[in-house]
């Protein structure tokens, strides 16, 4: 055993000696190589993956076939590389499923994955937030602008002063003025005391504008005066009391198309649109997949009081071929739902939330899903990598799905 790129690497001649080496050392990735029969070396395989369903086992082999991938596949395999692979291959495998703990808790505001895209975002969170400039973050529904909000507080030099929230969309125009400003006592009936508003709350602060844009025609001019004039009149007051907040705004509609359309004041959209940060779907990074799993597992495992390992990589898999409409709050939910009544340690399909199987399935079993494949490696002339990369999925997955579909070399009329 030695260590190499802050990876440990041990390496064993015998099947007991390799059970024993995963007993002892509980691994983060298992490696196999199975040399021709394969048969014997892939119930290694087999035997492994029913004694840790929670293992990521990387599959050498000595002679590539479709059959051999499939059966490597069936058999509990993870990954799948070709001889001869060096010890840079082997640890970039290994690295998809053992990414390091600063990745995975890098922050408590939850900005986590190591996806090329969330390392831009991170990046300009941290620089923005030692500014004190007007953020305008947009991105679809679930995509964590909250969290990006909070980051930008938490890092910045108002950490230290509050961080209010107020949801746009959820604030009807006959409380508005009340529930932003604050009112004085008397000026409506039923204020028995003055009270601040959560411009004032945020006062030295961060005010998280969320959902801006469904904010009334009414509500836009009444923030656009606040950002203008930094000072805030109380419902029923004779004067106007200064305020010194960073606002943050988030929505996830085209702010753009709003502003085109007259729904979205333009002199608002420019005061806001200082800092922009566009969030990412979950879709279009979904390699951080494995390791929000990884962390909302440990954070249900507190919350539930169990020891949960984690997904199996089956699960993985069928999770990455979702579409993940609602993002990674969806996935938070799911990983949620998925603790409830769960008594065990180790989790497979069979355990996930029917609601979420059953969009699963749907999403796996499109009918034009062979013909796409068909396509896909017909043109890669059955190169399942390249096949793999054009369908944006695994090539553990695409090998699942032509052993699913029946597909052959000869079904894909290659010459």
């Amino acid at each position: 055993m030695h260590p190499r790129r802050g990876a440990k690497l041990s390496i064993s001649a015998s099947r007991a000696a390799f059970f024993d080496a995963i007993e002892q050392s509980r691994p983060s990735v298992a490696a196999v190589e199975v040399y021709p029969p394969h048969e014997e070396r892939l119930s290694v395989v087999s035997q492994l993956r029913e004694r840790h369903p929670g293992l990521p086992i990387v599959v050498i082999v000595h002679s590539s076939s479709e059959a051999v991938a499939i059966a490597a596949l069936r058999a509990g395999a993870t990954e799948y590389l070709v001889a001869p692979v060096g010890e840079t291959e082997l640890l970039r495998a290994a690295a998809a499923f053992t990414r390091p703990a600063e990745h995975e808790e890098r922050d408590a505001c939850g900005i986590i994955g190591d996806h090329p895209s969330t390392r831009r975002v991170r990046s300009f969170l941290d620089r923005v937030a030692t500014a004190n400039s007007t953020v305008l973050i947009t991105g679809e529904t679930g995509t964590g602008k909250e969290l990006a909000a909070r980051h930008i507080h938490s890092h910045g030099l108002r950490s230290l002063r509050p961080f209010v929230s107020v949801n746009c969309a959820a604030v009807p125009d006959t409380l508005l003025e009340s529930e932003l400003f604050g009112h004085e006592r008397g000026a409506f009936t039923g204020a028995h005391a003055a009270s601040s508003g959560k411009f004032q709350q945020a006062d030295g602060g961060t005010l998280f504008l969320d959902e801006i844009g469904d904010m009334s025609p009414l509500a836009q001019a009444k923030i656009l005066r606040v950002l203008e004039t930094r000072e805030v009149w109380r419902l029923g007051g004779a004067r106007g009391n200064p305020v010194n907040v960073r606002v943050v705004a988030a929505t996830n509609r085209n702010i753009e198309q709003l502003v085109a359309e007259g729904s979205f004041r333009s002199d608002l959209y420019y005061r806001l649109n200082v800092a922009r940060l566009q969030l990412p779907p979950l879709r279009e990074h979904r390699s951080d997949i494995p390791i929000l799993v990884r962390h909302y597992v440990g954070e249900m495992n507190r919350q539930f009081a169990k020891s949960i390992t984690g997904l199996t990589p089956e699960s993985l898999r069928e999770l990455d071929n979702y579409k993940w409409p609602g993002n990674v709050r969806e996935l938070k939910n799911f990983i949620e739902a998925a603790y409830i009544d769960l008594p065990d340690h180790h989790r497979g399909l069979a355990s996930l939330p029917l609601s979420v199987l059953e969009r699963l399935q749907t999403a796996l079993d499109t009918p034009q899903e062979r013909v796409q494949l068909l396509s896909a490696l017909k043109a890669m002339r059955w190169n399942v990598s390249k096949a793999a990369q054009r369908l944006h999925i695994s090539r553990m997955t695409l090998y699942r799905k032509i052993s699913k579909h029946g597909i052959t070399r000869d079904s894909c009329d290659i010459e």
